[in-house]
């Protein structure tokens, strides 16, 4: 068994401390983060730090990296106060990838890396055509975190835009069906497998297995 402890964590090669650290909690949760700052211009970028928070009301968290000159994602949500939050497909997990690239303010990575914007009534921020699953989010929330210097970003659930039938009839939502990926790491992609669904747990009574379409 490979044993390493804080010291020796810190005197790790700096890539390879951020691979080690990045991948150690296995598989992600995989998003590609719509904004649009005031006078319009639209911005993507991919994020796999989304995190649920709970149903009632429906809030969900992001931690967003420091603010740098060229990062208008928290500009843009500070600023407007929507966002979105859109799946990635197998068909165009390079080009969501290729957003984490260090393009300058005002430049759309909708425009660069060839995604289709679509939007709906009322609300400002873009969502991703090509996506299946789709969440709009009005920003409730932000938390600046001094140990790091991220920025936890809460955003209420507004809008939900979801390919049929990918929602089955107790409000499962079917990202095998969707093709939605996750992510280990900073770079590493993968298509999930289902192993099971179980009913709600409760002491002393064994959980039945729910049907997963397959």
């Amino acid at each position: 068994m490979k044993s390493i402890n804080s010291d020796q964590i810190s005197e790790l090669d700096k890539y390879y401390r951020i691979n080690l650290i990045n991948s150690l909690t296995g598989y992600k949760s995989l998003n590609l983060v719509g904004t649009s700052n005031t006078n319009g211009v639209t911005n993507l970028c991919i994020v796999s730090s989304v995190f649920h928070l709970g149903s009632n009301p429906p809030l969900f968290g992001m931690v967003i990296r420091p603010e740098r000159e060229h990062n208008d994602t928290l500009k843009n949500i500070k600023a407007v106060g929507q966002y979105t939050l859109n799946n990635v497909l197998p068909e165009f997990y390079k080009q969501a990838h290729q957003t984490s690239a260090s393009y300058p303010a005002g430049v759309s990575e909708f425009d660069e890396c060839g995604f289709k914007k679509i939007y709906t009534e009322k609300f400002k921020a873009p969502f991703v055509g090509q996506s299946t699953v789709r969440v709009g989010l009005e920003l409730r929330e932000t938390i600046d975190m001094e140990i790091n210097g991220t920025t936890i970003v809460i955003g209420e659930v507004v809008h939900i835009l979801v390919d049929d039938p990918l929602i089955e009839e107790d409000g499962f939502v079917d990202h095998i069906q969707a093709e939605t990926m996750t992510l280990t790491g900073l770079d590493s992609y993968y298509l999930p497998k289902p192993v099971g669904r179980l009913t709600y747990a409760k002491p002393g009574i064994e959980p039945k297995e729910l049907t997963i379409k397959r």
